[in-house]
């Protein structure tokens, strides 16, 4: 199995009753939740996006769980077999940690003015408002030359599901997967080796 990063322009979701859940309640406030106790995204994005040390911290609060609990699920679809796993990484190209552990990076692309559009229209908020959160993040124009692939989604939903299946039938023809199971097979053979050889010897 190998590992596809996906990366786009803006968005996060924590939900109610995990860690880091919990701990934004404690550092922002209950003044971030809505009425049915999920995060007010519009207030906490008006929060961290007018104040960079308090977008600092809210990374600091979510990036260690959500690592992990990928961690986790990739894991767990190795095991299953799968040949390859995208992960969902928001800020994959403004940090460029997990690029080295990555196959290949997908870029989610829009033109600016549409990304802006939209976002006005998601969050309802105000031009000057949608402008500043995007201004917060490394234009998606910029990260163009880091993706190795880019699905353009600034026209239709049709435009972009038929560019994510041509993708998704790249990455099932590839063998990149290869390397990772050899080594898996290798390991596995080791461990049951080694088992064998103490079982054994405890019944000899």
């Amino acid at each position: 199995m190998f590992l596809v990063g996906l990366s786009g322009g803006i968005a996060s979701v924590v939900e109610p009753g995990t860690p880091a859940y919990r701990q934004i309640v404690h550092h922002f406030g209950p003044g971030v939740l809505l009425e049915s106790g999920q995060l007010d995204r519009q207030k906490l994005g008006a929060i961290v996006f007018s104040e960079p040390g308090k977008r600092q911290l809210l990374n600091s609060l979510t990036h260690p769980p959500i690592r992990r609990a990928m961690l986790r699920q990739t894991l767990c679809y190795f095991l299953l077999g799968y040949r390859y796993v995208i992960l969902d990484i928001p800020l994959l190209f403004e940090t460029r940690r997990m690029t080295r552990y990555l196959k290949r990076t997908v870029l989610i692309y829009c033109d600016p003015q549409t990304q802006l559009q939209r976002l006005r229209r998601r969050d309802g908020l105000s031009w000057p408002e949608a402008r500043g959160r995007l201004a917060a993040q490394l234009p998606l124009a910029d990260k163009i030359p880091l993706a190795d692939v880019v699905v353009d989604n600034s026209g239709s939903r049709e435009s972009a599901r038929q560019q994510v299946l041509r993708l998704h039938g790249q990455l099932e023809a590839s063998r990149g997967y290869l390397p990772a199971r050899g080594v898996a097979l290798a390991l596995a053979a080791g461990v049951l080796t080694l088992a064998w050889g103490v079982f054994r010897r405890l019944w000899q």
